[in-house]
């Protein structure tokens, strides 16, 4: 296939709103791939190639000065096999064998199609097909049940072989994927609630109170862990393998009473009397690449496989028991109650520990991986957001020098308030950047900078910040209508992607009159 008909489908997508139609446009390229093109295009229309990591910025992109070709000659394996030779080039003489290739290709790409394939390597194609209708464009083309597709995707954690999988296998290929011990599931994720009285309201079942599962929300970093045996894998949120970085989880996990588990949980560092340490202290001990002073402990909150037996459906009673005979000192705190007085008592324990609030869980529900439902509810005493930051204005006063006001926006998947998949702006802020924050985000930003205008450095919306607000007021001044108030930073979110901040939608259902 020729990389034009990605151009035209992605340009088609990004101008409806429409779901059904932008499922129709992408399920009509996918059925005409062959079958060595399906991995390579899923990564091109997401812009996340299969390649992962290329090596390539913004400026490498924007500063080639080659002509561009007339008419379109490309092939998706072609554009496949140049972001391998991207991917690969490493020690000395790498810069000049990336050049050479981005020229290469820049030179053999029509307009459109350079556009796109900077788009793709860049990470932000955003035409409003995020993974949920790429998904049901998949369930389409290949004419199988989403829910068969979504649930293959998110056992596999793999959208691309998924894909393949759907396109080229039988139905019952399909239905046979599974748990396994070694690969990563997508996790599960969770709703907010004002209050644990509101969650627990949230989950009256038949018009009777029913007991919820009460635990600690640490303020850390989420981890899956899968042993069998003495090997152990400990994966991010992403799914990013991080084992080599966390010999200290990987020891805590092989002392565990079983042979094969696979956990899900949070970590992080903990300060001289115990309490826990800020978010950035954790994520930058998450993050090292060496060995580093501070120990991350690791708290399980859920087991979804134990000694051969997959409890990814079964419901979180039956999970907590079997986790409570493994976990041992790494369980999360928590608590069975369905009386709210209880669930509020405990949710001021776990702030007096220094923990961010806690989860309220449906003691019925299975394991959604991946999805985002109401049968766990978080509930924090704060309101805080994950936004994006679209650019950054120079400090004044003790801040000459570094980069200091952010540019904060938030998701809009629909288009509702611009383009589908694009960022609304929704306020500024100063607020909350420590010293060490500032001088980071001073030497982050130019790394990643599109353009510059008299006030502000522009920005790839790529870099996620934790914002924690009083509320939102109705603001003429943002085009969704809406302004934070109060905001201040938490920290920077480098465990999480763009397309998972909030969304616009969601700020706005906090307006009132």
């Amino acid at each position: 296939m020729l990389l034009q008909e990605l151009v035209a489908v992605t340009d088609a997508v990004a101008a409806t709103s429409s779901r059904l139609a932008k499922v129709a446009a992408l399920a009509d390229v996918l059925r005409r791939l062959d079958p060595a093109e399906v991995v390579p295009a899923i990564g091109f229309l997401l812009a996340a190639p299969r390649q992962g990591r290329l090596g390539v910025g913004w400026r490498s992109v924007t500063s080639l000065e080659a002509p561009h070709a007339e008419e379109p000659s490309l092939t998706l394996s072609e554009v496949d096999a140049a972001l391998d030779t991207l991917a690969r080039a490493d020690g000395p003489g790498s810069v000049a064998v990336r050049s050479a290739e981005l020229e290469a290709l820049a030179r053999r790409a029509t307009p459109g199609e350079w556009d796109l394939l900077v788009r793709i390597m860049l990470g932000e194609l955003r035409t409003g097909a995020l993974e949920g209708v790429l998904l049901d464009a998949v369930a389409k083309a290949a004419d199988r049940a989403p829910t068969a597709v979504r649930r293959a995707a998110m056992l596999s954690g793999d959208l691309g072989e998924t894909a393949l999988l759907a396109l080229t296998g039988t139905a019952e290929q399909l239905d046979a994927v599974g748990l396994r011990v070694g690969r990563p599931v997508m996790p599960m994720l969770a709703s907010t609630a004002a209050s644990t009285a509101e969650a627990l309201e949230g989950l009256v079942t038949d018009g009777r109170r029913v007991a919820a599962s009460i635990e600690y929300k640490l303020d850390g970093a989420r981890i899956q862990v899968h042993r069998d045996g003495d090997e152990v894998h400990v994966y991010t949120r992403s799914l990013a393998e991080i084992t080599h970085r966390v010999p200290e989880i990987v020891d805590a996990v092989r002392a565990l009473p079983a042979e094969q588990l696979i956990l899900d949980g949070e970590t992080l560092t903990l300060d001289e009397d115990g309490g826990p340490r800020p978010f950035q202290d954790t994520m930058a001990r998450f993050g090292s690449e060496t060995e580093a002073a501070a120990v991350l402990r690791p708290w399980f909150f859920d087991i979804l496989h134990l000694d051969g037996r997959d409890l990814l459906d079964e419901p979180l009673s039956a999970r907590l028991d079997a986790l409570a005979r493994v976990a041992g000192d790494a369980r999360m705190p928590g608590i069975v109650t369905d009386d709210p007085a209880r669930a509020a008592d405990f949710s001021r324990e776990a702030l007096a520990a220094g923990h961010e609030g806690v989860m309220v869980k449906a003691l019925d529900a299975p394991y959604a991986a991946g999805r985002r439902g109401k049968s766990w509810l978080k509930v924090k005493p704060v309101l805080t957001y994950d936004l994006v930051v679209l650019a950054v204005e120079p400090g004044s006063g003790r801040r000459t020098g570094l980069l200091s006001n952010l540019h904060l926006g938030a998701l809009d998947p629909t288009g509702e308030f611009g383009a589908p998949g694009g960022f609304v702006m929704v306020g500024k802020t100063f607020k909350g950047l420590t010293d060490a924050t500032l001088r980071w985000q001073t030497e982050h930003f130019p790394t990643i900078e599109t353009h510059r205008s008299a006030y502000a450095l522009h920005v790839q919306p790529v870099t996620v910040v934790e914002i924690a607000i009083d509320g939102v007021q109705r603001s003429s001044r943002y085009p969704g209508g809406v302004a934070l108030r109060f905001a201040r930073v938490k920290g920077y979110r480098p465990d999480k992607r763009p397309e998972e901040a909030d969304t616009i939608q969601t700020l706005r259902t906090l307006l009132r009159g």
